[in-house]
This record gives C-alpha cells, sequence and structure tokens, in this order.
C-alpha cells in the first residue's frame, strides 16, 4: 500500500494540527493510504483531528522550534544550546529513522518543518516536500550571534527540499527553490452551533460569547477574575484547566474538542498571534482579538494578514495582563482585503495523493 511518512515540528500545538488537517483530508480521499506520523506533538491532540485508520505514530525529535515556559515567554539560551547539540548529532538522529523507512518501505516524505527532513530524504533516496508559512531559520536569523550559524544550516537544508507548499500569512521563505502557494489549512467543526450550545449550556447571544485560547503551551497570568467580573453578562470558554471556576467561565474538558469546534458559537477569539488559530479562526469566519508578540519573526506576518482579511484588534499587552478588557466594548476592525482561498486541505492532499497514484 502507498506510504507517507509525516514530521512534525515539536513546537507547540499549531504545526502537528494544521498536518493533521491534511492528513485527515488524505484519509477522506484515499482510505488505502498508510500515514506515519513522527512527532512528539500528543497523540490525543492528533487524534482528535484524524480518523481511526491505518495510521502509526512514532515519537521523532527531528526538531525543537523554540523552547518555551507558555506561549509568550521564550528561552532562547536554551533553544540555541538544544540547536547545536542537534545539528552536531544529526547522524545520530536520523540513522533509526533511515533504518525504519527502508525496512517500512515509505513513497514520500511530507514535513512540516523539520530541517532534517530533506537530510533523511536524501539519505533514502526518497522526494522530500515541505508545508509552512515560515522557515525556522527566519525565526533565528534576526536573534544573532551564533544563532547566525544555526539559521545558515537550516537554510541549507531547505534548499534540498523536492516541493514547499506555502500557506498564507507566509514570509518570503527563499532558501526553497519549488513553491506552491496554496489556501489555508484547518480542521472542520464537529459540533453543529446548537449541539455546542445545548452541551455546554450556552445561553448568551454570539456576539457575547468569547473563546479564550492560547496555544497548546497555554498563557501564564491571566487575569481571569478581575478582566470577567467586568462582563458577567457574557460567556466565556477556555481549555485552560487551571483557569479558576467563575460563574460566566465554562472550562472544556473534553480532549476531544478543539478550538475550531467552540468557535462556531463564537463571535470572536481572544488569542496570542499563531497561525493555526487565525487560519481556523478566518475559516470558520470568527473575529480575532489578538496580543502582540515581540520577537518573534513570525507574528508581524500574522499580524498583518489578520488585518487584512478578518475583523480584528489589537490589544496591548500592559492592558490585558492589568485586566482591563475594555476592548470587547470596541468593535472589531474590518479587513483591509479580501477573503483568503480555504483549499489548503484539499490542494496539499490532492497533491500527495496523485503522487502515490
Amino acid at each position: 500500500m502507498p506510504t507517507l511518512y509525516l514530521a512534525i515540528t515539536n513546537h507547540g500545538f499549531g504545526h502537528a494540527t494544521r498536518a493533521a488537517s491534511v492528513a485527515v483530508t488524505l484519509q477522506q480521499s484515499r482510505p488505502d493510504l498508510e500515514i506515519i506520523l513522527a512527532t512528539t506533538a500528543p497523540q490525543w491532540l492528533l487524534q482528535s483531528y484524524l480518523q481511526p485508520g491505518r495510521v502509526t505514530y512514532r515519537p521523532v525529535t527531528f526538531d525543537i522550534g523554540v523552547l518555551q515556559s507558555d506561549s509568550l515567554t521564550m528561552d532562547k539560551g536554551a533553544t540555541l544550546d538544544k540547536l547545536k547539540w542537534i545539528r552536531d548529532h544529526q547522524d545520530e538522529i536520523l540513522a533509526p529513522e533511515i533504518e525504519f523507512i527502508k525496512q517500512t518501505g515509505v513513497d514520500l516524505i511530507l514535513g512540516d518543518i523539520p530541517p532534517l527532513l530533506t537530510q533523511l530524504a536524501k539519505a533514502v533516496d526518497l522526494p522530500c516536500w515541505m508545508m509552512s508559512n515560515f522557515g525556522w531559520d527566519f525565526i533565528y536569523r534576526p536573534w544573532g550571534g551564533e544563532f547566525e550559524a544555526i539559521a545558515d544550516w537550516i537554510a541549507d537544508c531547505f534548499g534540498e527540499c523536492d516541493r514547499l507548499f506555502r500557506l498564507p500569512f507566509h514570509e518570503a521563505m527563499t532558501a526553497f527553490s519549488n513553491i506552491t502557494d496554496v489556501g489555508l489549512t484547518g480542521g472542520n467543526p464537529k459540533l453543529t452551533v446548537d449541539e455546542v450550545r445545548k452541551k455546554f449550556g450556552i445561553t448568551t447571544s454570539r456576539d457575547r460569547t468569547i473563546l479564550l485560547t492560547f496555544g497548546g503551551l497555554g498563557l501564564a497570568q491571566i487575569p481571569y477574575e478581575k478582566a470577567l467580573s467586568a462582563y458577567p453578562d457574557w460567556q466565556f470558554l477556555t481549555f485552560d484547566r487551571h483557569a479558576p471556576q467563575l460563574p460566566n467561565l465554562i472550562k472544556i474538558p473534553e480532549i476531544g474538542l478543539r478550538p475550531a469546534d467552540l468557535m462556531v458559537v463564537c463571535d470572536r477569539i481572544v488569542s496570542k498571534p499563531g497561525y493555526s488559530t487565525f487560519a481556523e479562526a478566518c475559516r470558520l469566519d470568527c473575529g480575532v482579538i489578538t496580543l502582540p508578540r515581540e520577537g518573534f519573526a513570525e507574528a508581524p506576518l500574522l499580524l498583518h494578514g489578520i488585518q487584512r482579511h478578518a475583523p480584528h484588534q489589537i490589544v496591548e499587552s500592559d492592558l490585558f495582563f492589568d485586566g482591563d478588557w475594555s476592548f470587547l466594548d470596541q468593535p472589531l476592525v474590518p479587513p483591509t482585503g479580501e477573503r483568503l482561498p480555504q483549499d489548503g486541505n484539499e490542494t496539499i492532499a490532492g497533491a500527495v495523493s496523485h503522487y502515490l497514484t
């Protein structure tokens, strides 16, 4: 049977969810396809997107992204140390996967977006395709110092990629020589509006129902009590298991539900810059209220993109963390540009399917 080896960057949840959105589209069109997921992303997260079927999980760490204590707080020193270790031990990292792929009979390698994947593909004489809106060289290079050599090494790896599917909200990604631009990726809601409202007892109108979502690592020090007490007639939803018990805050306990499943009842979300969250909000016509993010080169791309393509607000971090959420009383700013195409899942899955036919 045809076999796809899909490797995912180990950084937060966004890379995993958008890769899984493509994988489930493949499952729906090609039930004969065997998919190998090479990542340490939680299996429950991947399974919340995937269908039961021919999926094998391999807990492999090809890269780390950025080491963080929460969705905004980065540890550059520890990140640099780990990146240098990966660069210096890449043969050791790749050796078991080379052997596994040779024994398994993989037909195509797809990544989002570990640089070492091109070296793995070269070692087993397979094409390497990738999907992303940025490369890790773009993130590390502005940090200067020893990160510049790391960025050069990563760019060299990316230069050997056979095909890149470039997602919206992207940088130029000049290290890649063969680029196909595609539309938004993301998950489709599992529940209807009525099903979500009934399941969680939501009685507020859509314009007073707000999802608070800050990625897989969450966000420390959200001032729930001060901020939410000013809006007692509003309903707030969160996946944060550490959030306090408040009368207008619903903590979502189901591990199989995702932000996309709750956006259908929300007028807007409150978030931090993240491709997958922004993409799913755009796909579901949900407004975006976002914090900025300093020192991470992808963030300006996302903020520019959301200003062009979704009703939005960009709020000051100091006000947010001080508990002044009066931004909720303000109307969202209309987008300045056109609606983005929604065909990312289908375009990437279709290309993979065609290649494996």
